[in-house]
């Protein structure tokens, strides 16, 4: 999966992106199964479901990333906002249920808010709470994938295009694949700049609770791909025959997560069947963590100029503001 930002298509309704990527789940499970490397990209995470249980991960007590990055942005919003300046254009990828984004509209005061989510449904009901919220805001929802192709609503005349992007996502794409979203990122943001989180590196234990919390949501998150390809493309995954199987490969400087099989099984598959090993790991997440140096050296080679960074004080988590060239 390779990022690819903007590119001359039209916007996509919430029915074309379902339909596509109904066909684009199908084709990369396939190849996932068929042979090594038995891996699959983490959008398809992100049902209603999956993002129901992403939700509830962002409240357990072991998963720091979400309330420490809520929690630098509360405090420092006002700060942000002098960087960024008032009255942008801001988009988000990935956005969710929208919920990081309200620590920052009152001090920011956009003109648009685009919020931009695969999960088509998850985001007509974020974006519907937020215009309620705020009855000045403009509210343009794209439902589609960040990382494909899609089209945005002409820039605003007088706002600079700012875009938003919490929760250390950039950390689940390779290295390659992050600059390359960078420098699609810094192309569409000129003038204006983008604003992301990112995790930092940190004592392994710390990382290893928390995509292993006790209740079990993060197994249930990582399964619920399985369970997801049974119901929208008839697939028999026996869900209950696969771990959740998460860890640190510090020399990759990265979470890994996997859905490991407990036996050998068959599992049918758009018309095909897949033999499954004993012992066979399907990959389905990387979470790369970061250096503060080592991010403001990707900022610049992606063609960004790194300003301001905010951190907690425990140095767990980071907020980087990038100004983007001007347009040419």
């Amino acid at each position: 999966m390779i990022p690819a930002l903007l590119a001359p298509a039209p916007l996509r309704t919430a029915v074309d992106v379902e339909t596509a990527d109904e066909a684009g789940f199908l084709q990369d499970l396939q190849r996932a199964l068929a042979a090594p490397p038995h891996s699959i990209s983490p959008k398809y995470f992100y049902d209603a479901e999956g993002s129901r249980l992403f939700d509830r991960i962002c409240e357990l007590p072991e998963y720091y990333p979400t309330r420490t990055e809520r929690a630098i942005l509360s405090e420092n919003a006002a700060d942000i906002a002098r960087e960024i300046g008032t009255g942008c254009d801001l988009v988000e990828f990935g956005a969710g249920s929208c919920s990081k984004v309200r620590l920052l509209l009152g001090d920011l005061r956009p003109r648009r808010y685009l919020p931009i989510d695969i999960s088509s449904e998850h985001l007509e009901v974020s974006a519907a709470e937020l215009e309620r919220e705020h009855p000045g805001l403009l509210v343009l929802p794209v439902a589609g994938d960040y990382t494909s192709t899609f089209h945005l609503p002409p820039a605003l005349a007088g706002a600079p295009r700012v875009g938003f992007f919490p929760g250390s996502t950039i950390g689940n794409f390779t290295p390659a694949e992050a600059l390359q979203f960078l420098r699609g990122a810094a192309r569409m943001l000129s003038g204006g700049g983008l604003l992301f989180g990112a995790d930092l590196v940190k004592d392994p234990a710390v990382l290893h609770a928390a995509y292993n919390d006790a209740q079990g949501v993060t197994a249930a998150f990582n399964l619920n791909l399985l369970a997801r390809a049974n119901r929208e493309l008839g697939a028999d995954f026996d869900v209950d025959a696969f771990w959740h199987s998460a860890f640190y490969n510090a020399a990759a400087g990265r979470i890994e997560m996997h859905l490991v099989s407990r036996r050998h099984q068959r599992v049918a598959l758009g018309g095909e069947c897949y033999e499954l090993d004993e012992g066979l790991a399907l990959h389905t997440e990387n979470s790369y963590k970061f250096t503060l140096d080592g991010l403001r050296r990707l900022a610049v080679q992606a063609g960004f100029r790194p300003q301001a960074v905010w951190t907690d004080p425990d140095r767990l988590f980071s907020v980087h503001w990038l100004r983007a060239p001007e347009r040419e």
